[in-house]
């Protein structure tokens, strides 16, 4: 970094503008600005000598540094900042992703509950149709047993109410001697028209 050369010459011109009043308006207050004297000039180019050989100096060793560690920090604080922008950005688009993934495993679940709610309606509707065509088969079927043990047992009817028929008759007549004397074709005959009137 060097020095500017505008900045020493302004530095000069000040001590020079200095040195041209007169040293009896300084000295009133202030002795220690009396440039009439030689000493104080000599003091003040000196100091002036100094200063621009120490800011000569800072200007080539310690500034540099001061401004390398300025830059470093400030890159350092900008990556940072980088960093954290990045990260920022990332962390709203994990966010946005979670909140897609929500919503899609929420309509995906909705979708599952309607599929699984339909399938068992479906599963019992049909369960509850083969049951009540089991349940009219099997009604069917006892009608049909009903029907033929009725017929069986109308069919039987005639020959087992004149057997028993008989059989009465022969023990009721037997102690007078007379079981002969009402013949099978007669009880039967009895049976038959007894049967026809309860039917009609």
């Amino acid at each position: 970094m060097r020095l500017p050369s505008r900045n020493l010459a302004a530095t000069l011109a000040v001590v020079l503008a200095l040195g041209t009043v007169p040293g009896r308006a300084w000295a009133v207050g202030m002795p220690q600005l009396d440039f009439s004297n030689p000493l104080l000039i000599g003091q003040v180019v000196w100091g002036a000598v100094i200063f621009a050989v120490f800011y000569v100096i800072l200007s080539r060793s310690a500034l540099p540094r001061i401004e390398g560690v300025l830059t470093h920090r400030r890159n350092r604080i900008e990556g940072d900042l980088d960093i954290a922008r990045r990260a920022r950005d990332d962390a709203d688009r994990a966010v946005d992703e979670l909140r897609r993934a929500r919503h899609d495993a929420a309509a995906q679940a909705q979708a599952n509950i309607d599929r699984v709610v339909h399938e068992a309606r479906m599963a019992a509707e049909a369960q509850t149709h083969e049951m009540n065509h089991r349940l009219h088969a099997d009604i069917v079927e006892a009608e049909k047993r009903i029907a033929s043990a009725r017929a069986e047992a109308l069919a039987s009817l005639p020959t087992v109410a004149t057997e028993t028929a008989q059989s009465l008759i022969e023990k009721l007549l037997r102690p007078a001697g007379l079981e002969n004397a009402v013949s099978r074709a007669q009880v039967q005959d009895a049976v038959q028209a007894g049967l026809a009137a309860s039917k009609g």
